[in-house]
């Protein structure tokens, strides 16, 4: 529950930053597709982003080179 309640407030903090990054207001029809758009692009950035550093722990060699006796 605790991880859950960490992604949620991170995604809101993500698109509270957009919103005052790019002066966003959210009182017409347009400015919500365009946070909407910004906000889209962010979390692909963030899962693309993710995917890298994923692909480098994965390519990591984690084992040690010799045996300590």
């Amino acid at each position: 529950m605790k991880t859950f309640m960490f992604i949620i407030m991170f995604l809101l903090i993500g698109a509270f930053f957009i919103i005052s990054n790019e002066e966003i207001k959210l009182d017409s029809q347009k400015n919500v597709g365009v946070f909407f758009q910004l906000y889209g692009r962010w979390i692909d950035s963030l899962v693309n982003n993710g995917r890298t550093v994923l692909g480098y722990v994965v390519k990591m060699e984690w084992l040690p080179d010799e045996e300590v006796l």
